[in-house]
């Protein structure tokens, strides 16, 4: 027993050192808890004092690694019979108490003292979190999470509402009640119980148990990492207090929360830095959606987190991902300009700006510049790149060739696209992404049959799972006037996709049919789609902003081209009715006004068509249609008119050179002045496109890495 006497008199009892495996285990000597050994001096032990002793003498094996003697030993504590005991114990040691005299005798039940002291119950508290240990080291990680949880039961039921004021912040029991709350999860993971790791996690961050900032913190993270990848949806339970409007609804906003808390922690510098917080969060808000707000928070965290290059990269890329290309193009632009004094470009930021120009043929010209910029600053390491940068200038060259003034430097420009895409996609061998740009350049220069080609290469590249190949099949069958096969493919692709995805196609089935005078089946069509639509509806509170726009802009595209329908049978009542439904989504679309002012050219009232058309131009000055129908009823007044229509209709051809529209009304408005020739072959060039136009524009469908 002199080793008992000298560990409990040491005071040291809180740290577990690793030793060296005794050969002698203290656990295999003969061990009484009646016998002569139970006595120290000349004193009967009590069955405290025994209890007590196996918790010093478990630790001490446990400390030379004899996991199998320390449970042996710590097996024959009988924690169940204890634990009311040390609840009261741990209630009543922070009561106030009375004077010395006022006290009273304390009694025994059995041998047993009815007050435990604090130290007899942070000796045993221990015993169990080294029993969980020991249990652990001999694999048995499920028997170690219900030994711990034992632990946190017994604090809790004595602390309902967290540690009370006035408890001091050295006490060894909160030190081990710590532990075991960040021990609990961890071994409830280990087991392979996700569901409740994160209740155990839950458990430790409801209520106020003084833990410290930095541990809090880290209890915080490992919950947020759980909910994001565990797989498993786990609701709150009742005791969290479900019904409070602040909760959590599913596992996804409860991390992003914690997430938040802990990068305003970060920013205001109270925690240790942690990049995986950023990667957690950036993950987190990518997934619903909530880009801008991710955007907010990284520029709250402080200069040097991330290196400027780096931190105005992936700022650039959460605003593109809200929709907001404009401010994302500022800040690659500003971050070029810094870098290229510095003479260190930063690769993906170059390839991100090329990406945001493509979108706006009035950038390709700044889109060829930073993907020549990242062309030029590659090095050996990075060639892998080359097939990503053809694909982005190749991308890039088709529109601006289409902005060329000169006819020859627009044909060189054209042939330089499509040679720069073919490179892309011999070099990149496999790559659904760079087939669909190729098969979109040459439909966009009405190369129809390689179109196909690319086009049915990148659907079976896919096998089918992406339905923005079968659309552009779809259009590029009815550019060349196959409208029958095309409205077969468009049956195949609906079969093939998901519900989600057959809206699109099933709004191109209906401009088929309608484009074969089909008109009853083409309003069955898009009635299929609103209802589907509407359907979608009911459920928007759980989809993400960018799809509940795009849900939203369909909807909307929908409606006017029902509008259309109507106005052909002359049906105006229906025709209204249908594109009040449109402005109801964007009263300030310039679609919405261009299809008011053709049911009103319709009607023949063409100065109120008039008005409508010259509000769509209001709205985007560069909206084609409205051009081309402007120019029209101003051909239509004739005398002055015709220089003003003349006007439009170059401007209109600038933009869409491919519009058989705009070449007719450009010939009608020659003719009415005497330039016969030039009308001549402006009708020849309107003849010629109208063969070779689909039933929506290309331009609507752009490649697929820009949506």
């Amino acid at each position: 027993m002199p080793a008992i006497m000298l560990c409990s008199c040491s005071g040291d009892q809180s740290k577990f050192e690793e030793m060296p495996r005794s050969p002698e285990s203290l656990a295999t000597r003969d061990y009484s808890a009646t016998g002569s050994s139970s006595r120290i001096g000349n004193r009967e032990s009590t069955p405290d004092d025994n209890q007590e002793a196996r918790a010093l003498l478990g630790r001490l094996e446990h400390q030379r690694g004899n996991f199998d003697a320390a449970l042996q030993v710590l097996q024959g504590i009988d924690i169940r019979s204890l634990m009311p005991r040390m609840t009261t114990a741990i209630a009543d040691s922070v009561k106030p108490r009375g004077p010395p005299r006022s006290r009273k005798k304390t009694s025994q039940v059995n041998g047993m003292l009815m007050h435990m002291s604090m130290h007899s119950v942070s000796l045993l508290l221990e015993a169990i979190l080294l029993k969980a240990k020991s249990l652990e080291g001999l694999g048995r990680v499920t028997d170690a999470a219900e030994e711990c949880r034992t632990i946190i039961d017994i604090v809790e039921s004595a602390w309902p509402y967290g540690v009370p004021e006035g408890t001091s912040e050295e006490c060894k029991l909160i030190d081990i009640f710590h532990s075991a709350l960040e021990y609990l999860p961890k071994l409830w993971m280990r087991s392979g119980c996700c569901e409740e790791a994160i209740i155990a996690y839950r458990r430790a961050l409801a209520k106020p148990w003084n833990l410290d900032s930095q541990r809090s913190a880290n209890l915080q993270k490992d919950l947020a990492v759980t909910l994001l990848y565990c797989g498993a949806q786990v609701k709150f339970t009742q005791e969290f207090d479900q019904h409070k409007p602040a909760t959590p609804r599913n596992n996804m906003e409860e991390a992003i929360l914690l997430l938040l808390i802990l990068t305003k922690k970060l920013a205001l510098q109270e925690i240790k830095w942690d990049p995986d917080l950023v990667n957690h969060l950036m993950f987190a808000l990518s997934l619903s959606g909530h880009y801008e707000i991710l955007a907010s928070h990284l520029e709250m965290l402080l200069p040097g987190t991330y290196n400027r290059s780096e931190r105005w990269y992936i700022l650039a890329l959460c605003y593109s991902a809200a929709g907001m290309d404009d401010s994302a193009l500022n800040i690659i632009r500003n971050g070029f300009n810094v870098l290229e004094r510095k003479g260190k470009p930063h690769i993906p930021s170059l390839l991100l700006g090329a990406k945001l120009c493509c979108k706006n043929p009035k950038r390709a010209s700044e889109g060829i510049k930073f993907a020549d910029k990242a062309m030029k600053s590659f090095r050996k390491h990075d060639f892998h790149f080359v097939s990503v940068v053809n694909h982005l200038l190749g991308v890039c060259y088709g529109p601006f060739a289409r902005s060329s003034t000169s006819h020859a430097e627009k044909l060189r420009l054209q042939d330089e696209a499509l040679r720069l895409l073919q490179d892309a996609a011999a070099m990149a061998k496999y790559s659904p992404e760079i087939m669909y740009s190729l098969a979109w350049e040459n439909a966009m220069q009405r190369k129809l049959n390689a179109a196909v080609e690319s086009a049915t290469e990148c659907v079976e590249m896919v096998m089918g799972s992406l339905v923005s190949a079968w659309k552009l099949l779809i259009l590029v069958l009815s550019a060349q006037q196959n409208l029958k096969e095309a409205e077969a493919v468009a049956n195949i692709a609906i079969d093939e996709a998901e519900k989600e995805d057959q809206m699109g196609i099933l709004r191109l089935k209906a401009h088929i049919q309608a484009s074969r005078g089909q008109f009853k089946s083409a309003v069955e069509s898009f009635r299929s789609l609103l209802a589907i639509i509407q359907a979608k509806k009911e459920i928007w509170k759980q989809t993400p902003y960018d799809k509940v726009k795009s849900l939203q802009n369909l909807e909307m595209e929908a409606w006017l081209d029902l509008a259309s329908i109507y106005t052909k049978l002359e049906s105006w009542h229906d025709s209204n009715v249908c594109l009040d439904k449109a402005k109801s989504i964007s009263s300030f679309s310039p679609k919405c006004c261009h299809v008011r002012g053709l049911i009103l050219q319709a009607q023949s009232l063409h100065q109120e068509a008039l008005t409508a058309f010259s509000l769509s131009l209001s709205i985007d000055p560069d909206y084609v249609p409205s051009m081309v129908c402007m120019a029209g009823i101003l051909t239509i007044l004739g005398g002055k008119s015709l220089s003003i229509a003349r006007t439009f209709l170059r401007n209109a051809l600038r933009l869409e050179p491919t519009s058989h529209q705009a070449w007719l009304r450009l010939g009608l408005v020659l003719k009415s002045e005497g330039s016969l020739l030039e009308a001549a072959d402006c009708f020849q060039a309107a003849y010629e496109l109208q063969e070779l136009s689909p039933i929506q524009d290309f331009s609507e469908h752009l490649p697929i890495m820009l949506q």
